[in-house]
C-alpha cells in the first residue's frame, strides 16, 4: 500500500518530532519475527518509554535530515524497526535484551549524542545502568564516608568505656546509701 503525498508528509513530521525529542536511535532488522513476538517487543518498549516504529527508509532519512541522527542515514536500508528514546539507554536496552532471546531481531546500529553507533556500540550502551541505578550508586558513594566515620566513632566510644553510663545508675546508688 503506497502513501499519498499528505500521508508521507505526516509520517515525516511524526518522525521529525520523535527525533527532536529523542537522545538515542536504535535500528534493528526484524525480518522473520512473528507478530506475537513483535507485539511483545512493542509492549516492553512502550513500558520503558521507547517508541518503536517501522517506517519507509526514504521517509526516515528525510525526517532525520538536519538532526543528530542524520549520520546514520546511510545505514537505513532493508526492513528496519526504529527505536527512539528520550532516556539515553532505554532504546538500546530494550532492543538488545529482546535480541538476546530472539535471534531473528538483528541490531544494525544506532546513534547517540551525535555519533553513529555500530552493533557493539549499541550493546555497550545497553549495558550502562539506568539513570535511577546510577543515582542510587552515587548516593551510596556519598553516604559511604559518613557511615564509615559514624562506625569508627561508635567503636571508639565502646572501646573507651562503653559510652555514657545509664542515667538511672547514679540515682539508684545515691538512694541506696
Amino acid at each position: 500500500m503506497s502513501l499519498n503525498r499528505s500521508e508521507k508528509e505526516a509520517v515525516i513530521s511524526d518522525v521529525t518530532s520523535l527525533a527532536a525529542k529523542a537522545q538515542t536511535l536504535v535500528m534493528a532488522e526484524y525480518r522473520g519475527i512473528t507478530v506475537a513476538d513483535m507485539t511483545k517487543l512493542r509492549n516492553e518498549a512502550r513500558s520503558k518509554g521507547v517508541t518503536l516504529s517501522v517506517f519507509k527508509n526514504t521517509l526516515a532519512r528525510r525526517a532525520v535530515a538536519g538532526s543528530a541522527f542524520e549520520i546514520v542515514g546511510d545505514q537505513m536500508t532493508g526492513p528496519l524497526i526504529y527505536g527512539f528514546s528520550e532516556d539515553a539507554v532505554a532504546a538500546a536496552k530494550v532492543v538488545a535484551d529482546f535480541a538476546k532471546t530472539n535471534d531473528k531481531l538483528v541490531i544494525r546500529g544506532g546513534a547517540f549524542g551525535g555519533k553513529a553507533l555500530d552493533v557493539e556500540g549499541v550493546k555497550q550502551l545497553a549495558n550502562i545502568p539506568s539513570k535511577e541505578v546510577l543515582l542510587a550508586q552515587l548516593l551510596g558513594l556519598m553516604q559511604s564516608p559518613i557511615s564509615r566515620t559514624a562506625r569508627v566513632l561508635h567503636a571508639l566510644a565502646e572501646k573507651r568505656g562503653g559510652g555514657e553510663a545509664p542515667a538511672e545508675a547514679p540515682a539508684a546508688e545515691a538512694a541506696a546509701a
